[in-house]
């Protein structure tokens, strides 16, 4: 570059300093068919496990405060139980289904009326013991069990009461178990193949003598009613209209003479009006009387 001169005097220009190259970017090189990057998603509250952990925390501390402050112990419980049972809300723990196990089908539409729960409802706030007794108190069912089962179903499993027997007396009708409790839920309408109890303290002594005629399965085929006879015995009304008078003790003896007593005459097949059992020592049997011509013979004879 030629010097500039400037009042005699000559003054060479000095060159103007290079900035700093700036460091060189690398290309972004795009994959063809690679998915976008993308963000790790954060978690948006606590998971089941610490849940029950702070549930079992706050439980604590309030069980300690009902020792350490008596009545107002307890409220702090019925909050601390209510702040938990939302928690487990939020973590999924809600009633969704009920199974019931061991009952028939006439007998679950009842339990589960008494259970008193509902869908959605905290499964992990569940009075399980309460739940329990309301179950025991329907007139189907013998005992109870109550079980949980995370995360949202209550199982329910009974022993029900076996109906031994329609009871029949002072007008009204029921259906008994085999101890001679009265089934308050059970139609006596839909148990037609039952035995059928007739009279005052029939329903608490049927338990001792329908076993034995159970065994007996010809004169449960024939038989039309079980009476009880001023508390004491029974006769044993056949559909037919013969009668067969039991006496107050030894029904078992009774009707094993009155087996082999057929086993020789055949008098449970040719028909009768009436076997008196009552005296162990004699056995009185009063033929049917004919059919006068003209006549139809009463049904099943």
């Amino acid at each position: 570059m030629p010097a500039a001169v400037r009042g005699g005097s000559r003054v060479e220009a000095k060159p103007r300093a290079k900035a700093p190259p700036k460091p060189a970017q690398r290309p972004r090189v795009k994959t063809p068919g690679a998915a976008p990057a993308r963000r790790t998603p954060q978690a948006t509250g606590p998971s089941p496990k610490l849940i029950l952990i702070a549930a079992a925390a706050v439980l604590a501390l309030a069980g300690a405060a009902v020792l350490a402050t008596g009545h107002r112990g307890e409220r702090l419980v019925a909050q601390a139980q209510a702040a938990v049972d939302g928690k487990f809300g939020q973590a999924g723990f809600r009633l969704r289904k009920v199974q019931i196990e061991g009952a028939s089908a006439m007998a679950t539409a009842d339990i589960v009326k008494a259970a008193g729960v509902y869908k959605d409802q905290p499964l992990l706030g569940l009075d399980l013991t309460a739940l329990r007794k309301r179950v025991e108190a329907v007139g189907w069912v013998k005992d109870a069990r109550i079980v949980r089962l995370l995360p949202d179903t209550l199982v329910i499993s009974v022993a029900e009461r076996r109906q031994l027997a329609v009871w029949q007396h002072d007008g009204k009708i029921a259906v008994i178990d085999d101890h001679g409790l009265v089934i308050p839920e059970a139609n006596p309408a839909r148990f037609a193949t039952l035995p059928l109890v007739v009279g005052a303290g029939g329903a608490e002594a049927a338990p001792k003598i329908l076993p034995l005629l159970a065994q007996r399965p010809k004169l449960m085929g024939r038989m039309d009613a079980l009476v009880r006879v001023d508390d004491r015995r029974w006769d044993l009304r056949f559909k037919d209209g013969s009668l067969i008078q039991l006496p107050a003790v030894e029904e078992e003896a009774a009707l094993m003479q009155l087996e082999q007593l057929d086993q020789r005459s055949r008098i449970l097949d040719l028909g009768f009006e009436r076997i008196d059992l009552r005296n162990p020592d004699v056995v009185a049997v009063r033929p049917r009387e004919p059919v006068p011509p003209g006549q139809l013979p009463p049904a099943g004879a």
